[in-house]
């Protein structure tokens, strides 16, 4: 989890790899309607992202309802987002984080990183987002000691933040690690 541009994408498609499970990406679930209003520099609202939560919780439920562990990049930058994105777990009663099987794990990197990051992106046209609401999304992102989230810092290559996060999971993830 993370705003855009923080490497979500491409550690969570790592750490799929390196787990051996499935990779879902968030912003495949965006509506084009959201798109057209990010792309335009308009950050979305509660009502226009929660079909998309509602959609990548109902994609994490199939999966580990099939018993399968999958690695999600989504931005889930508020409590009220990564609970319905928790829901994915069945067995997941609110506020008992430590029990469920949807965990985060933040990665952080300064405004002016993340903004630049943004910026190379959009000129090399791979990505909807614009560097403008690198901002909004900042002041979006909260996290609740009480969570347990993961925080790492995403300036740090990739496969280190990948064994770093396979590392805390292990335990886990035992039947899955390789």
């Amino acid at each position: 989890m993370g705003v855009s541009g923080c490497g979500k994408s491409t550690v969570a498609a790592m750490l799929a790899d390196a787990l051996g499970c499935g990779f879902v990406e968030a912003d495949d679930h965006h509506s084009h309607a959201n798109k057209d209003k990010m792309s335009n520099g308009v950050p979305l609202t509660d009502e226009d992202r929660l079909p998309w939560l509602e959609s990548l919780r109902d994609t994490i439920r199939e999966r580990l309802g099939r018993g399968e562990d999958v690695a999600v990049s989504c931005s889930a930058l508020r409590l009220k987002y990564r609970e319905v994105l928790r829901q994915g777990d069945v067995s997941y009663k609110p506020g008992s984080y430590g029990a469920c099987r949807v965990k985060f794990v933040c990665l952080e990197a300064s405004a002016e990183v993340i903004a630049e990051r943004v910026r190379c992106r959009a000129a090399e046209g791979g990505h909807f987002m614009p560097a403008s609401l690198v901002r909004s999304q900042l002041d979006l992102l909260e996290i609740d000691a009480a969570e347990g989230i993961t925080v790492i810092d995403a300036t740090v290559p990739a496969h280190a933040i990948v064994q770093a996060t396979v590392a805390q999971f292990r335990d886990e993830l035992a039947s899955t690690a390789r």
